[in-house]
């Protein structure tokens, strides 16, 4: 910008010709800073612009789903890229024509009344619509969302939508993942149990033993009074005198065998049925406990878990159970096994180094639920690490010694069945709480 000309010799008084010159550049250093600063901002802004612009255009192109921009009118402002590559038209021919062009004849009318209604109700409203392309229509689900203006008033509408057919493959893949997830859930409930088995193995074998052991040593026992007996009754039918069998009858001390004869069968029937109840035990426990929900007696339940449990101990352990008699409830009984299982197993993990090691076992009705409480007199769970007890695959115990999938899978069960597992209140040891819903319809 040109500067003002100095004042002529003549053009009046010296002094006030100075004093308007200053002014006048004063002013003028003013306007000029105020032009830089506009200008400044103008580039400032212009810049923010292009970035927006260069924004705005990298998402239009990389959006793979179908966008549509229109004005209230229903024409089309603006596309994503996706939108020329579907239709073969290019955008130019795009712009300006009316959106519903774009889609079946048939689905036209449907399309005009949505964004009607869109526009009128403020809200977005979804449809199918066949997408015109060089193929024929393509069924794409349509999201028909209001968009305003800085007064807040309809100055469009913004149409989303992706293949039907992809929906429909994304839907599939989903559920095929949820089936792929229930079912490593039930594995993972097996494998678990299978892993409790393993830890039980030598208790089973041991339990086993014992009344087989007593069922032979009573059949020998048999075995030899029949020997016995078949040579005093050779005797009786080669038709020896009355004296001679008096003799070999007490030789033989057929007396005392006939009443031991008794205590060996009885004892034979104990041992057999003591098998018996260990097969049936041990069948319930190795139950998948799939199908229907069906009620029983979770202290019944709790009963075989903790005996099973209590087979395979390492040591000696005071166990004491209190409070209700019987627990009614509706759930799957191998499931709720193994969670009582879990919970005992936990509980003797816990005291193994203790001196004295006590488990107690609660049972008791809180409202409409039945409470299970096994607490054990160890060091109990430290506050840092209460809160990831139920995650999946967290243990302290030793590589070798657990999976860190009990706890985990016992709270999943609990949920299913409408109840919790958790952590109970503080004090000696550690104590969780199985709750289920009551059943009170269960005789």
């Amino acid at each position: 910008m040109a500067k003002p000309q100095a004042p002529r010799e003549g053009d009046g008084d010296p002094v006030w010709a100075d004093s308007v010159w200053m002014d006048v550049m004063s002013a003028v250093d003013r306007t000029y800073a105020d032009l830089v600063d506009y200008q400044e901002r103008l580039e400032r802004q212009n810049a923010e612009l292009e970035s927006l612009r260069s924004f705005h255009a990298s998402v239009l192109a990389s959006v793979s789903d179908i966008l549509i921009v229109v004005s209230r009118a229903g024409l089309i402002e603006e596309v994503s890229a996706s939108v020329p590559a579907r239709t073969r038209l290019p955008r130019a021919a795009l712009c300006g024509r009316p959106a519903s062009d774009l889609f079946a004849e048939a689905d036209r009318p449907a399309l005009q009344e949505a964004m009607r209604r869109a526009t009128d109700a403020r809200s977005a409203l979804t449809l199918e619509a066949g997408l015109e392309t060089p193929e024929g229509p393509s069924a794409v689900e349509l999201s028909l969302s209001p968009r305003f203006d800085e007064r807040g008033r309809a100055a469009g509408l913004v149409l989303t939508g992706r293949s039907v057919a992809e929906l429909r493959q994304a839907y599939a893949e989903l559920a095929e993942s949820h089936d792929e997830l229930k079912a490593a859930q039930a594995l993972l409930v097996r494998n678990e149990k299978l892993a409790s088995l393993g830890r039980l193995l030598a208790g089973v074998a041991h339990e086993l033993n014992n009344p087989i052991s007593f069922v032979y040593a009573n059949a020998h026992a048999l075995g030899r009074y029949a020997t016995k007996f078949e040579q005093y009754f050779e005797q009786v039918q080669a038709g020896a005198p009355r004296e001679a069998l008096i003799r070999l009858r007490e030789e033989l001390k057929l007396d005392r065998e006939v009443r031991n004869l008794r205590d060996a069968v009885q004892g034979a029937r104990d041992g057999a049925e003591r098998v018996r109840d260990i097969v049936e035990d041990l069948r319930r426990l190795s139950s998948e406990g799939s199908g229907e929900m069906e009620g029983f007696d979770l202290v019944a339940v709790a009963q075989v878990a903790t005996a099973w449990v209590l087979r395979g101990a390492r040591r000696p352990v005071a166990v004491e159970v209190t409070g209700e008699a019987r627990l009614p409830v509706r759930g799957r009984p191998g499931h709720v096994q193994q969670v009582v299982m879990n919970l005992v197993q936990n509980a003797l993990d816990a005291v193994e180094e203790v001196p004295e090691p006590r488990i107690s076992i609660e049972h008791r009705i809180e409202g409409d639920r039945a409470v299970l409480t096994v607490r054990d007199s160890g060091p109990g769970v430290p506050e840092a690490l209460a809160q990831a007890i139920f995650d999946p695959f967290f243990t302290t115990k030793p590589v070798g010694r657990g999976t860190g999938l009990g706890l985990p899978i016992s709270h999943k069960i609990a949920e299913e069945h409408g109840g919790r597992l958790v952590l109970g209140e503080e004090g000696p040891g550690a104590a969780f709480r199985l709750e289920l819903p009551l059943d009170r319809e269960i005789r």
